[in-house]
């Protein structure tokens, strides 16, 4: 049984996921042609700083897990809180697009360098290695994306156009939006400090091979 509540928040929030989501598929798209326009030169020597890097961590010499996990911490909280402060100003929503856009260029480049240098390896590596947190990651982002237009929105609407309605709920939604996937990425910051090296180690000898 559906429920009367929120069967109208997600026929509102709907087109945003989808505009959203697309924008990051455009991105990963975006970032997989990039990594192949790279020199030989270039790929070769990227690729090769990934494969050290992962046997240093299948030789157990990774970087420290709790320096690590403070600092992937702090870059997902930078990350949330400018989200959040760009949904505040209503005219930071295309830098807030272009930072979802960003994401996935990210996303696209690491796939499509490994794919260029390891063939099916590189994609067993990257499913193995670098998908899972972004599983994590990347809906954390996209749900305070959305939640920062969405309050951008009302705020036009409330204040430019139609000159009432209260701003406080929605704003409370914001922050507790933003708290939540903030709580969700410190998640994903210890997956990636005390996970992610044993499995990058462990799956280093799919490039190695």
């Amino acid at each position: 049984m559906r429920s009367p509540f929120l069967q109208p928040q997600l026929k509102e929030q709907l087109p945003l996921y989808l505009f959203v989501g697309v924008l990051f598929i455009v991105g990963v798209v975006f970032g997989t042609v990039l990594s192949s326009s790279l020199t030989l030169e270039q790929q070769q020597e990227l690729s090769g700083d990934v494969q050290h890097f992962a046997q240093l961590l299948g030789a157990g010499a990774g970087p420290d897990q709790a320096a690590s996990f403070w600092d992937r911490a702090w870059l997902h909280s930078k990350w949330i809180a400018l989200i959040w402060l760009l949904g505040m100003t209503v005219i930071g929503v295309p830098l807030l697009l272009a930072l979802d856009f960003l994401k996935g260029v990210l996303v696209g480049f690491s796939m499509g360098l490994l794919v260029s240098q390891h063939a099916w390896a590189g994609v067993l590596f990257w499913l193995l290695a670098v998908a899972p947190q972004n599983i994590i990651i990347v809906p954390a982002l996209m749900i305070a994306s959305v939640s920062a237009i969405r309050f951008a929105v009302h705020f036009v609407k409330s204040r430019l156009f139609q000159q009432q309605g209260a701003l406080l709920p929605p704003l409370a939604v914001h922050c507790a939006i933003a708290i939540g996937m903030l709580t969700i990425l410190w998640g994903a910051a210890w997956f990636e400090a005390y996970v992610s090296p044993y499995v990058m180690g462990w799956a280093s000898g799919l490039l190695t091979g």
